[in-house]
């Protein structure tokens, strides 16, 4: 079922999206060389606290740590290691979730560990500006496919491959909420948008195959050939006129 948010919980949920927002711009000022993934989530955690929150992931269905960051030819849910160290040229795709007052927001960024190559800089650019292609139909009248669709024609579009085996959803005062939304399919499918509807729309998206595999921990998704992966999402709140980016703020 598909919940429409009250104006109360929009207005909690603009704050936790603002606050995330602060998290993210936080998180990108301190990574680095030589820095561990459990040292950025460590970090992470700290400033969630800062701003006001709960880590939404920290124990999420057993998630042992506070952020999923994925380096490389990881795609999505890396846990935080001692072990993985970010070396120059490296791309880092940073998903976050902050709690605030009951209500989650969620939003991922992959970031440069200092100077990267253009084939990583294209590929970052073009996942995040698939997502503003998918944005342009969050509007009501819209069906859900109609992002979907976008997004999958501006990748692949491009040469690139658009990760199928897991999806945006809807956000709220759960983390995962109704609807699930693809990354790729034709339009004027699924349910049409409405006013109130709170969505975390999230392309990942390859520089090679789509294919994907999940490592034994049960949470670590790579690419099966090998090559990088980038993450872009925001929570995006539908109105009755412009959509509204939840979590904008550290890009601005």
């Amino acid at each position: 079922m598909i919940i429409l948010k009250s104006s109360r919980e929009i207005e909690l949920m603009r704050e936790a999206g603002k606050r995330l927002a602060n998290v993210h711009r936080k998180s990108r000022e301190v990574i680095k060389p030589g820095m561990s993934s459990f040292e950025l989530d460590q970090l992470i955690y700290e400033f969630i606290r800062e701003e006001g929150g709960v880590p939404s992931f920290l124990n999420y269905q057993g998630f042992p740590a506070s952020s999923c960051i994925s380096l490389n030819d990881t795609v999505i849910h890396g846990i935080p290691s001692k072990d993985i160290i970010f070396k120059e040229g490296d791309i880092v795709s940073l998903d976050l979730g902050l709690i605030y007052q009951g209500y989650h927001s969620d939003a991922a960024r992959t970031l440069f560990v200092g100077q990267v190559d253009e084939e990583k800089k294209k590929l970052v650019a073009v996942t995040r500006e698939s997502f503003f292609k998918g944005l342009e139909f969050c509007r009501e009248g819209y069906r859900l496919s109609d992002i979907s669709h976008a997004i999958q024609t501006y990748c692949e579009g491009h040469g690139y491959s658009i990760v199928r085996e897991f999806t945006g959803h809807g956000v709220g005062k759960d983390l995962h909420e109704d609807p699930a939304i693809p990354n790729y399919g034709k339009p004027g499918r699924g349910p049409r948008l409405s006013a109130g509807m709170t969505l975390a729309i999230e392309p990942m998206v390859n520089l090679g195959k789509r294919d994907v595999y999940m490592e034994k921990d049960g949470w670590t998704v790579r690419t099966s050939d090998g090559l990088v992966s980038a993450h872009y999402e925001h929570t995006v709140l539908i109105t009755e006129d412009e959509p509204e980016l939840l979590t904008w703020g550290d890009e601005e």
